[in-house]
């Protein structure tokens, strides 16, 4: 039961993770007009990742400082996101998975 748990926040996780580079990715393509969102899809997907990641992004833009144009909430989610599936996740599970000596 406990693998299972671990399973499951570690794939909620690394889904988060590929949240954040795929709404990274479109606004990149948006911003250099590679793509434009005149496009009915290509709006309704923007705007759906941006729904999805501004909970995320909002508490730590209130941290950062004010640094322009540029935006290192992404950056800043991403990186605690690793952390917490790479390090703290497998640091809490570890002692539950192993068998008892």
């Amino acid at each position: 039961m406990v693998l299972v748990i671990y399973q499951i926040l570690d794939l909620l996780l690394s889904v988060a993770r590929w949240i954040i580079i795929l709404q990274f990715i479109i606004s990149l393509l948006v911003a250099f007009n590679v793509i434009n969102t005149y496009n009915d899809f290509v709006r309704t997907v923007t705007m759906a990742l941006d729904r999805m990641t501004e909970p995320l992004y909002r508490p730590i833009r209130r941290i950062l400082p004010d640094f322009g144009g540029l935006d290192f909430s992404p950056m800043v989610v991403l990186l605690l996101l690793i952390i917490l599936q790479d390090i703290v996740l497998p640091a809490v599970f570890r002692p539950l998975l192993l068998p008892a000596a």
